[in-house]
């Protein structure tokens, strides 16, 4: 009797989740990338400043940690199985092309990105605690006086966390060791809810030590192994390249038979998974952004923007190239079924390859969305929420790692999707902000008063 209503909640559950990932979030995010590319004067031209201020670790103003430190937490958040994973989902049903599409989506998301992290730092808030918090329901609120949309944006995060950030990570990871090497599902989750304990019970500051050494070590490692296979393939891959860039606007592969997918479906896999591997629009990356020790919106907004370049034009693009040269991408394989059997393809350095890479990345994931969602409640309830809150998420680490996920998986992705609307309305109704933020500092005068502000803006 339990199972059939199980079934059928799953069922509802997913056919929302495919309605609110396909078509209608598709265009919606993918209309503010290019209007806030084009309203704030293309941004993307300043990426390599971005960059170069982003690996500097002085204090330059008030905050938490370093612009480096939120970055990195930002990128341990972002950069996940969808990178690996969720890039062979969008070639096994859009056709190689869709990786063209994903890269498009990360280029012009630098804009969303850019955009989010300049509002988080010009809307923070020192709290009692003396720590800084921001994001967009204090956007919300203070640009906009718009509190009860505020109040939805955190609650939908709060509980999005828990999916998305933790107990769908814990299981894929769980279950990768179970197949590979038979470490039972409760052994990995005791491993992971361990870690996990030591460095989030410890707050931003452990988060942010933690990640500035995982991230850099896990996406150098992974793009170099990445080089490795595409090296091993390099005949073939000049005709990859020239198939995905034909592909993304025939539906139709030139070479290698492939007769699948169209050229719809190419842009509808690839621009959704590029969105939900790298965020931007959905709000989660400015609440560790307004953490930052920045003394102006438009410095921190230039970081931030700066791991969508990295999570998707990078990683993603590397992963999605590995993909289509193996050719496997044509047998009917899917998910992490194809992305198992192309990294087989270089033996058990590529099998290495996968596993330190989904583990890291799953570690990583959990950190830095266990942040997002104790600022969340924080915001909802108060600090005296953040410390259950920890031992919580905790405690979820070690079920996602057990549980199966089908349900997990769908709702939150519907509640991912419920945080991305009241961002979305902040990012559109603020962009007058955000340019004007923007000229000033770019502007002939350079950043007005050295580019001093206050916590909260003005």
């Amino acid at each position: 009797m339990y199972g059939a209503p199980m079934e059928a909640i799953e069922r509802a559950l997913t056919q929302v989740s495919d309605f609110i990932w396909g078509w209608p979030m598709v265009i919606l995010l993918a209309s503010t990338h290019l209007f806030l590319t084009v309203r704030l004067g293309f941004p993307q031209r300043h990426i390599l400043k971005g960059i170069r201020i982003s690996f500097s670790r002085k204090r330059e103003g008030q905050g938490d940690v370093s612009q480096f430190g939120a970055l990195v937490t930002a990128l341990a958040a972002t950069i996940g199985t969808g990178n690996i994973v969720g890039v062979a989902t969008a070639v096994a049903a859009g056709g190689p092309g869709a990786v063209l599409w994903m890269w498009l989506t990360g280029v012009f998301g630098i804009s969303t990105k850019y955009a989010e992290g300049l509002l988080a730092v010009k809307y923070r808030v020192v709290t009692p605690q003396g720590t800084m918090a921001g994001g967009p329901m204090y956007a919300l609120e203070r640009g906009l006086g718009q509190r009860w949309l505020g109040l939805l944006f955190a609650a939908f995060t709060a509980v999005a966390a828990f999916g998305i950030g933790n107990m769908v990570q814990a299981n894929s990871i769980s279950t990768l060791a179970e197949t590979r090497f038979a470490v039972p599902p409760w052994a990995t989750g005791l491993v992971l809810m361990a870690l996990t304990a030591v460095v989030i019970l410890g707050g931003i500051k452990w988060i942010a030590r933690a990640c500035e050494g995982l991230v850099p070590f896990m996406v150098v490692t992974y793009v170099l192994g990445c080089g490795y296979l595409l090296a091993i393939g390099w005949e073939t891959l000049g005709d990859s390249a020239l198939l995905i860039l034909q592909s993304a606007f025939s539906g139709q592969a030139a070479v290698g038979g492939f007769l699948g997918a169209g050229i719809k479906e190419a842009v509808r896999y690839g621009v959704a998974r590029g969105l939900f591997s790298n965020e931007s629009g959905l709000g989660s990356a400015p609440i560790v952004a307004a953490a930052a020790q920045t003394r102006d919106p438009v410095r921190q907004a230039l970081v931030s923007s700066t791991g969508t370049f990295w999570d998707t034009v990078v990683v993603c693009a590397i992963t999605g190239l590995v993909i289509v040269n193996s050719g496997l991408w044509q047998q009917g394989l899917k998910g992490a079924e194809l992305t198992n059997a192309v990294f087989a393809q270089a033996g058990p350095i590529g099998t290495t390859l996968l596993v330190l890479g989904l583990f890291t990345f799953v570690f990583s994931t959990i950190l830095g969305w266990s942040y997002y969602g104790e600022k969340a409640v924080e915001y909802l309830i108060g600090a005296k929420a953040v410390l259950p809150y920890r031992l919580l998420w905790v405690g979820a680490v070690m079920a996602g790692s057990v549980a199966t996920m089908p349900a997990v998986w769908a709702f939150s992705d519907i509640a991912n999707a419920l945080m991305a609307i009241p961002n979305l309305v902040v990012l559109f109704l603020l962009s007058g902000v955000v340019a004007r933020e923007t000229r000033g500092y770019f502007g002939p005068k350079g950043p007005p008063g050295g580019g001093a502000t206050s916590p909260g803006g003005s």
